[in-house]
């Protein structure tokens, strides 16, 4: 690694294009699969329509997952039927550290990667666990990998919540760990090393829980990872990030990434607050622990069992070390949601001495509930029932309260509902594109973890589960690699581009209220919270048709961007293109949705779409337009005669006089020969951001 005035005088140096600073990347952290329609919710049972049965359960793809590493005892990783490994498969078992680290005929390889990590953590990096090994003490790498492509187990719960088969969304793949994230976090240097190898090992899909932000494709090392696995025939499916729903906090925003919002599923883990006043709040928690059935406590917010020589502010909040024990014990505390974990909050009133706590959400985190395995009895509850909570606690003399036993509920409707925390579009570098293209379930999610500490994340948690529930893009990202994967094992020959495109034409916006999809506040979500709506994996089988992009169109892509000439698109990303003026525009890339970001009055953008369905087929355009807008596409009919034929269309959108408005509209484009529906939203923001004449 380079110093800074050593990377200074580099930089300076001709033939550098440029250096990258070696910073880390955050990570981003089982029901889903009968809510997503792969098996049937009554009994648990494979229908004939399931693309687990078209797809034989993703046999023999090799999924890869770039994250903390794996931890290989886990009954998910067990290779109970399989024989050998598949012959494309070049990997190795990187055990010699770690003797006791098997890979078997499941997980078929693990590596690591710390050479960035040892640059800037020094001396410190000796002391981390097992930094010469895949093995996983995070828990993080574990869980998604399991969720991409882990065997069924079946049994598998937390605390007795849950309880069911736990599967990865391709339970036939074969899988690989790639571990670059370590207690300071994830390095470039690394990840960039992880990407190679995986290439070089043959793995079929990427999933990526991990990403930051970045100023320019040139500086993203998970982009330019992923653009040289695209090339070599590799998707990336990678978390959008867990800074929402601030407008363009998505991350991973380049076009050749899957990028994977996070919402709810239909399943929930109740556990009421029950005021003195007769008044109840359903909250969740998977907390094993119970209070003394029927009795109530005293109840006490943060801010009133607060020491002396701490502040009210932090208090409210449960900061370590600001509750007074002669105040909260025998209580139940109330902590308001912010800066420190959840868990971490009721922890705090344990060590005062409390009962139990109720952690009440704040404004922006509105309604999104997050279940997690609380150290004493507790509950998380929403934005209004904390502040009525609050107010009967200001308003009576002896408040009292008392916390529910927990369960499991399924059929919780609406589901899908968009997180709170799902980072959000527009696109942060190129508008054009929208970002996230997809959203699926990221909340409360369960699978394996490591043994190596207990499922709250926290130091005083000594607990030890084989399973352990999460939330964060980083479980919804799993979610789709596996869909994908389904999707290679069905058709090999597909293209990146192609399979991410069937996934997102074939998605729904359609809640199981038969309600749009909503956001944690109760409004309705928009393209820029789901992407292209939520992952329907059974019509993504036979999306009809796929708007496929070549590895060339990347790099007039590329072109299309001021920052970009050919030398740098060379050098970068290792690709040869010709940038000449009158190229590609950055809208005209052909991608499975349309953004016009800087409409002038009118623009007509080309797509290209490819017959996918199997013969000879006819396809109509409908259009629902934006408000303010309209929307023409030519031709209107598509007619192929063979099956892997291309057509092209165009969409020309126009300001109409209808509209005043500076902000983004939203529609949609249909394809459809009676049998398949193929959507694409339809995202254009008025630049003029005044009436049209």
């Amino acid at each position: 690694m380079l110093e800074e005035e050593e990377a200074k005088n580099i930089a300076n140096h001709k033939g550098v294009v440029s250096v990258i600073l070696n910073e880390a990347i955050p990570l981003h952290t089982t029901r889903s699969w009968e809510f997503l329609g792969l098996e049937n919710q009554t009994d648990g049972t494979v229908p004939s329509g399931s693309i687990w049965e078209k797809a034989k359960f993703g046999k023999d793809t090799i999924i890869g997952n770039i994250d903390t590493g794996v931890w290989p005892e886990s009954k998910s990783f067990s290779d109970h039927g399989l024989q050998g490994s598949p012959d494309k498969w070049k990997g190795i078992c990187q055990n010699k550290a770690d003797p006791k680290f098997k890979c078997n005929n499941k997980l078929i390889g693990a590596r690591y990667f710390n050479q960035g990590y040892l640059a800037v953590a020094g001396s410190e990096a000796k002391s981390t666990p097992n930094l010469n090994s895949p093995r996983d003490t995070d828990g993080h790498g574990t869980h998604t990998l399991s969720t991409a492509g882990g065997s069924a187990v079946a049994g598998a719960n937390v605390f007795g919540f849950g309880n069911g088969t736990a599967t990865g969304g391709s339970p036939g793949a074969r899988v690989a760990a790639y571990k670059v994230c370590y207690d300071a976090g994830c390095f470039g240097a690394d990840i960039l090393a992880a990407f190679d190898a995986a290439i070089s090992d043959g793995v079929d899909v990427l999933s990526v829980s991990l990403g930051g932000t970045s100023s320019s494709y040139a500086r993203d090392v998970v982009g330019i990872g992923s653009f040289h696995a695209a090339m070599s025939g590799i998707l990336v499916v990678a978390s959008a990030g867990n800074s929402g729903p601030t407008p363009s906090s998505v991350c991973n925003p380049e076009p050749w990434i899957f990028t994977v919002g996070a919402s709810t599923m239909d399943r929930s883990f109740p556990r009421r607050a029950v005021l003195g006043n007769k008044k109840h709040y359903e909250g969740v928690s998977v907390s094993p622990y119970r209070l003394k059935k029927g009795k109530f406590y005293p109840l006490i917010s943060g801010a009133s069992a607060k020491l002396n020589n701490a502040s009210a502010d932090d208090a409210e909040l449960c900061f370590p070390g600001t509750l007074d024990p002669k105040k909260a014990k025998g209580t139940i505390v109330v902590c308001l949601r912010g800066v420190t974990a959840r868990v971490d909050k009721s922890n705090q009133a344990r060590l005062a001495g409390a009962v139990g706590a109720i952690v009440a959400n704040d404004k922006s985190t509105a309604n999104e509930l997050v279940a997690d395995a609380h150290l004493i009895p507790a509950t998380h509850v929403t934005y209004e029932a904390g502040l009525a909570i609050l107010n009967y606690l200001n308003t009576t003399r002896n408040p009292v309260a008392r916390i529910s036993n927990g369960k499991t509920v399924l059929g919780v409707k609406p589901a899908p509902v968009m997180a709170a925390f799902s980072s959000a579009g527009p696109n942060p570098l190129t508008p054009q594109i929208l970002k996230p293209d997809i959203t699926a379930p990221g909340v409360n999610v369960l699978a394996a973890f490591t043994g190596a500490k207990g499922p709250a994340d926290i130091e005083d948690d000594k607990r030890k589960v084989p399973f352990a529930i999460m939330s964060g893009t980083s479980m919804s990202c799993p979610e789709v690699a596996g869909v994908v994967g389904l999707l290679k094992t069905l058709h090999p020959n597909w293209s990146p581009a192609a399979i991410k495109s069937a996934i997102m034409t074939t998605a729904g916006v359609i809640s199981n209220s038969k309600t749009p999809i909503i956001s944690s506040t109760g409004s309705k979500a928009t393209p820029f919270n789901y992407g292209a709506g939520h992952i329907n994996p059974n019509a993504a089988a036979d999306p009809g048709l796929v708007y496929d992009t070549k590895p060339a169109d990347y790099g007039l892509f590329l072109c299309a961007m001021v920052e970009y000439n050919a030398t740098l698109i060379k050098d970068v990303f290792n690709v040869k293109t010709t940038c000449s003026k009158g190229g590609l525009t950055l809208s005209n890339l052909n991608y499975p949705t349309i953004t016009i970001p800087d409409l002038k009055r009118k623009a007509t953008v080309t797509r290209r779409v490819t017959n996918v369905g199997g013969g000879p087929a006819t396809y109509k355009a409908s259009v629902a337009a934006p408000a303010g807008f309209s929307v023409t596409v030519q031709p209107d009919t598509l007619k192929f005669e063979k099956d892997g034929e291309e057509k092209t269309f165009k969409v020309t959108v126009q300001a109409t006089g209808k509209t005043a408005t500076r902000g983004y509209a939203f529609g949609q484009l249909t394809w459809s020969d009676q049998k398949h529906l193929v959507a694409s939203q339809i995202v254009v923001k008025n630049k003029l951001g005044k009436k049209i004449h």
